[in-house]
C-alpha cells in the first residue's frame, strides 16, 4: 500500500526543483519528514518549515493519500525582505526598535534621474528570491558579531522603480550611535557586493544592466 501526496515548493526550493509542484508516492504510514528525500534535491537545508494541508505541521506528522505538503524555505521575509511594492521606510525602522538602543541609523537608496551622463527613466531590479533574503540575514549576523548592535532590518525593491522612489532601506539600531552608523554603512556596501540582486538602468533610447557594487 502507498499514499500519493502533492508537494508544494517555494522561492529557492522551487527554483532548485525546476517546478513549484510535484506528486510524490510514499509507503503507507509515511511522515512529513519522508518527503524531502523523495524529491532528490540534495541535502536538506536547515531550518525548513512544513505545512500539511495548509497548516503548519511537525516533521513526524503522518501522511494520508492526496495530502498537500508545503515545504517552506527558512527565510520568507521577516526583517530581510524583497518587495514589489513601494517601501515604507518607517516600517523598516520600527523593525529595529529596541529598548537597549541609543540610536538608529538608516540608509535609504533612491532612484536618481541622471547616471553615467545619461537621463534615467526608471530602474528594474531582479533578485534571486529566497537566496537574496538569506544573504541579507547572513550579513546582519556578521554585522552583529562585528559591532555592538541591537537589530538590523533590510528591505529592497524588485521590479520597476521610478525616479525618486526608494530602492532600498536599511535600519540599524545600537546602544551607541558610532556603532549604528558604522554598521549601516558596512551593510549597504556588503549588500551591493554579495546579495544576488541585479539592476537595469533604463534610459531615453536604451538600457543597461549595471554590474556588481553599483
Amino acid at each position: 500500500m502507498s499514499v500519493t501526496v502533492t508537494v508544494r515548493l517555494f522561492a529557492g526550493l522551487r527554483e532548485r526543483a525546476g517546478s513549484g509542484e510535484r506528486r510524490v508516492e510514499l509507503p503507507e504510514g509515511a511522515r512529513v519528514a519522508d518527503v524531502w528525500p523523495r524529491l532528490q534535491l540534495g541535502e536538506e537545508p536547515s531550518g525548513l518549515l512544513y505545512a500539511l494541508n495548509k497548516r503548519y505541521a511537525q516533521a513526524d506528522s503522518t501522511l494520508d493519500d492526496d495530502d498537500e505538503v508545503a515545504i517552506i524555505p527558512p527565510v520568507s521575509g521577516g526583517a530581510f525582505r524583497l518587495s514589489a511594492d513601494p517601501i515604507d521606510a518607517d516600517a523598516v525602522i520600527r523593525e529595529v526598535s529596541d529598548p537597549r538602543a541609543g540610536g538608529i541609523a538608516t540608509f535609504i537608496g533612491t532612484t536618481r534621474v541622471e547616471s553615467r551622463g545619461r537621463t534615467v527613466q526608471h530602474l528594474d531590479y531582479e533578485a534571486y528570491g529566497g537566496m537574496a533574503e538569506q544573504v541579507m540575514s547572513e550579513i546582519a549576523e556578521e554585522l552583529k558579531r562585528k559591532y555592538d548592535l541591537c537589530e538590523v532590518a533590510i528591505t529592497h525593491r524588485i521590479g520597476r522603480v521610478g525616479i525618486g522612489e526608494l530602492s532600498v532601506v536599511i535600519a540599524v539600531s545600537a546602544p551607541h550611535r558610532a556603532e549604528a552608523l558604522a554598521a549601516c554603512r558596512d551593510a549597504i556596501d556588503t549588500l551591493k557586493e554579495r546579495v544576488p540582486l541585479w539592476k537595469k538602468e533604463v534610459y531615453e533610447g536604451g538600457e543597461e544592466w549595471i554590474g556588481k557594487g553599483s
